[in-house]
């Protein structure tokens, strides 16, 4: 089973979709350090990825570099729902905040999956060619992309995101979603892949290090499985699968 990009999806191909995994990452304002070492496990599985980015990094030169990679944006729209405007005072200026950080992008995930109406309006006049919003959970049945009623976005449901699994302690079993009909994009965080986050309590304790990469060491998960095994085990599994 191959890995492919959110952009390479066309609907009325859908060869560009069936049998393949879409891995994606929302960054979400992780360290370098934790960024890279995510990076590494990608770059040495020669696996394609997607990452939707939150901030300025010197990690997204090495993102732009690789072929197999593609960098989205991830806008975050809770400050602006809570009134406050570092990033902007409506939802136009908070988007544009976050594309001129990765101009280039055509596919975006809202922090939060924050969307409506109006915010999918506001996403396909500035450019973005499709969105991942949607958390359909596996137990819905077949996922597959779809155009928004407008006809210029290309909607693309997911059927795994790490802390969801922790939080609902989801299946750990990756065949249950590679024997999945449809599509199969899945959602990590760079911190989980790095703590091997098993439980949220395990994050919760060390958010006040986040950017203290020595700290932060001190807090990985090495007892139990976690979300590093899932992604370690989906790209490894992945290539025993025949189809």
């Amino acid at each position: 089973m191959e890995f492919a990009n959110l952009k390479s999806i066309q609907l009325n191909k859908p060869e560009t979709w069936q049998d393949k995994i879409f891995l994606t990452f929302d960054i979400d304002w992780a360290s370098d350090e934790v960024l890279n070492f995510t990076i590494d496990i990608l770059e040495e599985s020669k696996a394609k990825a997607t990452f939707f980015c939150t901030h300025e990094t010197k990690v997204l030169d090495r993102v732009r570099k690789n072929p197999d990679f593609e960098i989205a944006v991830h806008p975050n729209f809770n400050f602006l729902l809570n009134g406050d405007h570092r990033y902007g005072s409506n939802v136009k200026e908070v988007a544009q905040y976050y594309m001129d950080i990765v101009p280039e992008s055509v596919t975006l995930r809202s922090h939060s999956l924050t969307q409506n109406s109006q915010i999918l309006e506001v996403f396909c006049d500035l450019g973005i060619r499709s969105d991942c919003n949607l958390l359909i959970p596996l137990e819905a049945g077949e996922t597959k992309p779809f155009l928004y009623s407008n006809n210029r976005l290309l909607r693309i449901p997911y059927i795994w995101e790490d802390d969801t699994a922790i939080l609902y302690r989801n299946s750990t079993k990756v065949t249950d979603y590679l024997q999945h009909d449809g599509l199969k994009v899945f959602d990590f965080h760079p911190i989980h892949v790095f703590l091997n986050t098993e439980t949220l309590d395990r994050y919760n304790r060390c958010r006040k290090h986040l950017q203290n990469y020595t700290e932060l060491k001190s807090f990985v998960n090495h007892e139990s499985f976690g979300t590093q095994n899932f992604f370690k085990n989906l790209i490894q599994q992945s290539k025993l699968v025949t189809l």
